[in-house]
């Protein structure tokens, strides 16, 4: 595993997507083969493999929850933005740095008792992964680990993660904001 790979191949945006934001490009990571191979193994060897399936959240999430699931051999589950899936839906909405979003699932996406590792690119304030692991509660399941790839300590996103109840986390590159 490269993690140091992995650091270089983030890069930073200032003011993006508003100013005094420091916005994480993984763009230059998913266009380098070995780097975003680099990220998955690192990924994949923090989290437990005794999963039912993989939850990735919308958008970039899904870029590394598609291919941990298949790794794992088990199910994807899209966590996604209002509107678009086609069935009836668990809705959470939630605070962000810079606003609000809502987040779905389908409702009958999981089954009770299944044991889901949640995965999504960043983690920040805990907004979006907290909202996500209550849609898979609702759903009927239960996170058994949420995998990220970059976490921004300073905005203490793992507290509001402990806060709700989901203490197995793991970053692979963590940065003071």
């Amino acid at each position: 595993m490269n993690t140091e790979r992995v650091t270089r191949l983030i890069r930073n945006i200032p003011d993006f997507p508003k100013p005094g934001i420091q916005f994480k490009d993984i763009t230059p990571l998913l266009a380098s083969p070995a780097g975003f191979g680099d990220a998955l193994e690192a990924m994949l060897e923090v989290s437990p493999h005794d999963v039912d399936a993989v939850a990735g959240v919308e958008s970039r999430g899904f870029i590394f929850a598609a291919p941990m699931a298949l790794m794992l051999h088990v199910g994807l589950i899209p966590i996604r933005k209002p509107g678009k899936l086609p069935g009836p839906v668990f809705e959470e909405t939630f605070n962000l740095e810079y606003g609000t979003e809502t987040l779905t699932i389908h409702q009958d996406a999981l089954q009770a008792g299944q044991r889901v590792l949640l995965v999504d690119d960043l983690l920040a304030s805990g907004g979006t992964l907290v909202a996500a692991s209550k849609l898979i509660g609702r759903a009927g399941a239960s996170v058994a680990h949420t995998s990220v790839l970059i976490e921004l300590a300073d905005l203490h996103g793992r507290q509001a993660m402990a806060d709700a109840g989901c203490t197995s986390v793991s970053s692979i590159v963590t940065y003071a904001v």
